[in-house]
C-alpha cells in the first residue's frame, strides 16, 4: 500500500508564496511521473504541473513562470513552489504519482489534497 502525504497548504495574500510537498511511502520500487492537480469549487480538476523521473517538466499556461515543480528521488517527494500567487489559484491541490511497488504492476496514486487560499 502506498501513502501520499501532502503538506504546505494554507492562507496567503495575493503576491505571496507557498511551497507544497507530497511524500510517497510504502514498499516502493520506483516512482515514475509525479504531478500536481488542483480543483476549485464548481470546477473540474485540472493539471497544474508535471515532472518525469528524468526531470522533464510541463506546466499549465496559467501558472507558467510563477510555479516550479521539482522532485527529490531519494525522498520520493515532489514539490510545488508557488510564487506571485493570485486569487484564481485558490483550490484544493492534489498530487498524483505513478508508482511501481515491489511485486506489483505500476499504478496511479493520489494524495489527500491540501487547501490553498489566496485572499487579502
Amino acid at each position: 500500500q502506498v501513502q501520499l502525504v501532502e503538506s504546505g497548504g494554507g492562507l496567503v495574500q495575493p503576491g505571496g508564496s507557498l511551497r507544497l510537498s507530497c511524500a510517497a511511502s510504502g514498499s516502493i520500487l520506483m516512482v515514475n511521473a509525479m504531478n500536481w492537480y488542483r480543483q476549485a469549487p464548481g470546477k473540474e480538476r485540472e493539471l497544474v504541473a508535471g515532472i518525469t523521473n528524468v526531470g522533464s517538466t510541463n506546466y499549465a499556461d496559467s501558472v507558467k513562470g510563477r510555479f516550479t515543480i521539482s522532485r527529490d528521488n531519494a525522498k520520493n517527494t515532489v514539490y510545488l513552489q508557488m510564487n506571485s500567487l493570485k486569487p484564481e489559484d485558490t483550490a484544493v491541490y492534489y498530487c498524483l504519482a505513478n508508482i511501481r511497488l515491489w511485486g506489483r504492476a505500476p499504478g496511479d496514486y493520489w494524495g489527500q489534497g491540501t487547501q490553498v487560499t489566496v485572499s487579502s
